[in-house]
């Protein structure tokens, strides 16, 4: 069985903008943002892409038409060979019914009202409901689709779906919390024997998304939302937790079932002044690190408290002793570890496509059937394009004039070079194998350092990635050697960054690079099986350093996507203070350098 799954919207961009005025630094409030497609052929991911690496438009919201061509031609599959079309969102009538009664019931004016019906009646049959949909999907692709092939499939059942195939399978109670699915904006409950049980009281309104209100908190604080919010998250640490918290006494109500009502206003200046009010800003003071850090902080507490109530209700209803926490929210490593470490359960995954982009994978899989995932597929983010020797040769040609570039010989020669490289305080753009899926770059399209110079951070966040100076990077470490560097409580590995441990204190002077203000950082843990070539040079390098990780960031500057193709890759190094870059066994360098 062939199953395509996709998100994404033709549309969005432009009605969010005209309805809703979703323009600027709102851009990314949209329904499909991470647009992606992914392909399972019975029962296994064999590809998946986010759109933004082939466009090249970070974010993107559009019908993923670049993505579903790539996934198709790497399997050698044709539109009218695939059994069905899995889509992550479910507007059915039952929804539109609800969409409508909660205008209706609302306290505004009956103009108001009508208004607002008129907006959302033109959003739902211009995009969101199944025939817009359909309409979309034969529109930018061409072929005319038995609409019996097209699954509609909810948003957080996507969600959840995707985390229990790469955390392969097996029974867990779940989490899912995100800006908005459907109705809804956080479920929780139960999988097992590949059975989803929903403990429906415990559900939380869309109305009264966490992630929203930390969204606002990110946008009050000048950065954009639904998209820097860890930069709130990095910001936080540089502060001691607060005593109290204006915002659970005033904005966050807990309710006994494990549910909660966050009251924050949906207009932009009301929710500004709600702000000023709690935290004592102004316009002025916004600009202030100090502020920025304390409102930091009190976002950050609220999240924590927040899932641990959700949490708290979950261990109650459930004799379950493995989570699964997935959504926009699972992102937020610092609470993902205390989640964790404060609860009974004694394990925990969070896949590498927690948020939307991995809607497209649980989409597809849960059509195909979580069941029949075959017991020998290999879990790997490791799902897109890939790029054979002549293409990058050929790339090198295209800018010739402005680098040169060293062949070595086999892969062994490679990471010794490149260790020999990072021994020294140079950064190296590392570009090896298929793109991963997700948001982290994780060892195949990422810039690499040594991060035992305290000042590369600095370094990587000035000359590099043009961003703000007191953003972290995450240290990638062998599996093998992890627990040796880290205090990693409950958790053996975390091969996807989505998890935050302490340095442990005779390594914090050896790889300050690493390590966050607080002592921490968001780890990612590496083995031959998942990446060969990344695990060789780790060994390469800690045999010439006695440095047990590497510094580890993705392969992008500040607002475009990371690099995708050998060419992608070029331009990157060129436009920005990489000293290095390594392309499969080539080794390049700027003839200007």
């Amino acid at each position: 069985m062939i199953v395509l799954g996709y998100n994404g919207f033709t549309r969005g961009a432009e009605l969010f903008g005209r309805l809703y005025g979703a323009r600027g630094i709102d851009r990314n409030l949209l329904v499909g943002h991470d647009a992606a497609a992914a392909l399972v052929i019975d029962g296994e991911v064999v590809a998946a892409v986010e759109e933004e690496r082939l466009s090249r438009v970070k974010k993107t919201s559009d019908f993923p038409v670049n993505a579903i061509n790539w996934c198709l031609e790497s399997a050698g599959v044709e539109l009218d060979q695939v059994d069905v079309f899995a889509f992550p969102w479910r507007f059915s009538a039952t929804v539109g019914e609800r969409m409508i009664s909660r205008i209706c019931d609302t306290d505004l004016s009956v103009p108001a009202k009508f208004d607002a019906l008129r907006r959302t009646g033109e959003l739902y049959t211009g995009m969101l409901g199944p025939d817009a949909v359909y309409d979309d999907f034969v529109r930018r692709t061409g072929h005319e689709l038995d609409p019996n092939k097209l699954a509609l499939v909810p948003h957080h059942l996507a969600h959840l779906m995707c985390g229990a195939y790469l955390a392969g399978g097996g029974d867990a109670a779940f989490l899912v919390s995100d800006g908005r699915a459907e109705t809804l904006s956080s479920v929780m409950g139960e999988l097992c024997n590949g059975v989803v049980r929903v403990f429906d009281d415990s559900a939380v309104d869309m109305t009264s998304s966490l992630a929203v209100a930390y969204g606002r908190i990110t946008r009050y604080l000048g950065f954009v939302p639904n998209n820097d919010e860890y930069k709130v998250m990095g910001l936080a640490a540089y502060g001691p937790p607060p005593g109290h918290n204006p915002l659970l006494e005033r904005v966050v109500r807990l309710h006994e079932n494990g549910s909660y009502t966050v009251s924050v206003p949906r207009d932009c200046d009301a929710y500004y002044a709600l702000f000023d009010d709690l935290f004592g800003g102004d316009s002025e003071k916004r600009e202030e690190f100090d502020f920025r850090v304390k409102v930091a902080g009190f976002a950050q507490h609220m999240v924590e408290a927040v899932t641990a109530h959700q949490l708290r209700a979950l261990t109650a209803a459930s004799e379950l002793d493995h989570l699964l926490f997935e959504g926009g929210l699972a992102l937020n490593c610092v609470a993902n570890t205390k989640m964790l470490e404060r609860s009974s359960f004694t394990g925990m995954d969070v896949s590498f496509g927690a948020s939307d982009p991995g809607v497209a994978i649980g989409a597809a899989v849960y059509t195909a059937g979580l069941r029949n995932r075959p017991a020998d597929a290999v879990t790997t983010p490791y799902l897109g394009p890939s790029y054979d020797e002549q293409h990058t040769l050929d790339a090198l040609a295209e800018y010739a004039d402005r680098v040169e570039w060293q062949e070595e010989p086999d892969g062994a020669s490679v990471a010794d070079r490149t260790a020999e490289l990072l021994a020294q305080k140079n950064v190296v753009g590392w570009f090896q194998g298929r793109t991963e899926f997700g948001p982290r770059a994780l060892g195949n399209r990422s810039i690499l350092a040594n991060p035992a110079f305290p000042d590369i951070k600095d370094i990587i966040n000035v000359r590099v990635k043009h961003r703000e100076p007191f953003r972290p990077f995450a240290p990638v470490v062998l599996t093998s050697e992890a627990p040796r560097v880290f205090e990693m409580g409950k958790k053996t590995s975390s091969p996807y960054m989505t998890f935050v441990f302490p340095v442990r204190e005779e390594y914090r002077e050896r790889i300050p690079g690493a390590c966050h203000v607080d002592g921490t950082a968001r780890v990612q843990t590496v083995d031959e099986r998942q990446n060969p070539a990344l695990a060789e040079l780790l060994r390469a390098f800690t045999a010439r350093t006695d440095v047990p990780c590497l510094l580890n960031t993705s392969f992008n500057v500040a607002g475009e996507p990371i690099v995708c193709s050998p060419r992608d890759a070029l331009e990157c190094f060129l436009a920005t203070e990489i000293d290095y870059l390594v392309i499969d066994r080539f080794v390049v360098t700027k003839r200007d350098r």
